[in-house]
C-alpha cells in the first residue's frame, strides 16, 4: 500500500509535471519523468518511448497548440499510479495531423494515467492519456458534417 508521503510527493511531481508542460519548459518536465520515459496517446494510437521521442512530441504538440495548457486537476491514487482527470484547452495555432491551423480554440476532458515503478516509485515510467478525438476535432472544425458545436 502507498504511503501518505508517497501520495503526496506523487502528487507534487505531478502537479510540477503539468506546470513545466504548461509553460513549455520540457527539460523540467522530463525530470518528473524517468530516464526511459514514454508517453500513450490511445485514441491516436501513437506511443513515444525515450526522451527524444517524448521531446519530438512535446515540441510538435505545442508547435500545433501553443498555449495548451491543463484546467480543473483532479488527482487519484493508485499503489503503482496516479489517476488524472482534466480538462485540455489549446488554440490550433500550426499544422496537426495534417490540418492547416483553423486558429480555434477547444476544451476536451481527460484522464491520464501516470504510472510509476512500484508502490515507493517516485518518477513517472509512463503517461497513458484517455480523451473523446471526436470533441477535439468538431471544436477545432476539422471534422467533416460536425460543426464547431457538436452538431
Amino acid at each position: 500500500m502507498t504511503t501518505t508521503s508517497v501520495r503526496e510527493a506523487r502528487e507534487a511531481l505531478i502537479r510540477a509535471h503539468f506546470e513545466s508542460e504548461t509553460a513549455q519548459d520540457f527539460d523540467v518536465t522530463l525530470t518528473t519523468m524517468s530516464d526511459h520515459p514514454r508517453y500513450e496517446i490511445i485514441p491516436t494510437g501513437e506511443v513515444f518511448d525515450g526522451p527524444e521521442e517524448v521531446m519530438g512530441y512535446y515540441r510538435s504538440s505545442r508547435d500545433a497548440f501553443p498555449d495548451q495548457r491543463h484546467d480543473n486537476v483532479r488527482l487519484r491514487h493508485a499503489d503503482d499510479a496516479v489517476i488524472a482527470e482534466f480538462d485540455l484547452l489549446g488554440t490550433h495555432l500550426g499544422e496537426a495531423y495534417g490540418f492547416p491551423p483553423t486558429g480555434r480554440a477547444f476544451r476536451c476532458p481527460m484522464v491520464a494515467f501516470f504510472f510509476f515503478d512500484g508502490p515507493d516509485g517516485d518518477r513517472i515510467i509512463c503517461e497513458r492519456i484517455y480523451f473523446d478525438i471526436a470533441t477535439i476535432a468538431a471544436q477545432l472544425g476539422v471534422m467533416p458534417g460536425m460543426s464547431a458545436d457538436g452538431s
